[in-house]
């Protein structure tokens, strides 16, 4: 049988399980070096992304809502307000929408999915404060070569995925495998984001279940979980601060 490589940090890793992803048997495997967990070569895919959001997603309008609120912590926090945000694998370009109608300077990118609620403001290779990544890494093939990319866009990068526990659970324990749409296929620990961050230089925040913060500057982890905790008084803060783009978007495109 053919050795597994982790897809992150290219190490041998271990068969822990097998699974059903959508209507294949799919293994399951785990690198002793990084943590990293990993399904078997992913050749499903394409069946897999026949939709780009897949029908099973029904907190996407609530989870962007709170996303939201969370970059505004986020640039709070780094004294970013007023810079240039870029929201990576931007879907139909919901965040991008509401982050504009706080004020923020929010642009989309998404190589696979149609920008229908952002569109004039696109990416294209502007220098950013923050990237945002949420609901990606555990679709990413190779995680450590997208995070490289999306430090090419800015010297921050928050996302969110779940984090996996230790000993990793049964795919009939955890709804996060996603067997019935397939397209998760690489879930993280603390640890493998703490590597990740190291090699690079960086650093690492983590609420230590779902949103993590990779920064170029030590910050403090307690006050940056106490202010996502508290993020639905954020905008009220913020009032005064931030401009909505609403009007001046309105006019830009018109």
């Amino acid at each position: 049988m053919q050795t597994e490589i982790c897809r992150n940090c290219k190490d041998v890793v271990n068969e822990i399980f097998t699974g059903k992803l959508i209507d294949h048997h799919v293994r399951y495997f785990e690198c002793p070096s990084c943590s990293y967990v990993q399904t078997e070569t992913p050749h499903w895919l394409d069946q897999a992304y026949a939709e780009a959001i897949n029908d099973s997603d029904t907190g996407i309008m609530l989870r962007n809502q709170v996303n939201a609120r969370i970059v505004l912590t986020t640039m709070l926090m780094l004294r970013k307000l007023d810079g240039i945000l870029v929201d990576y694998a931007g879907g139909h370009g919901i965040l991008v929408r509401l982050l504009r109608d706080f004020g923020v300077n929010a642009l989309w990118s998404d190589p696979y999915c149609k920008n229908l609620l952002a569109q004039g403001f696109e990416y294209s290779d502007e220098k950013a404060d923050l990237v945002t990544a949420f609901e990606a890494f555990e679709h990413f093939i190779h995680p450590a070569e997208e995070l490289d990319r999306l430090l090419t866009i800015a010297p921050n990068v928050l996302f969110s995925t779940e984090l996996i526990s230790d000993p990793a659970p049964k795919q009939d324990e955890w709804w996060y495998y996603g067997r019935e749409h397939g397209q998760h296929i690489g879930f993280f620990r603390v640890r493998t984001l703490k590597k990740l961050a190291r090699e690079r230089g960086k650093f690492l925040l983590s609420n230590g279940t779902n949103y993590h913060l990779i920064i170029d500057k030590p910050a403090s982890q307690q006050l940056w979980k106490v202010m996502i905790r508290a993020n639905r008084i954020v905008p009220l803060l913020l009032r005064g601060k931030l401009v909505s783009k609403v009007w001046s978007d309105h006019n830009l495109m018109t």
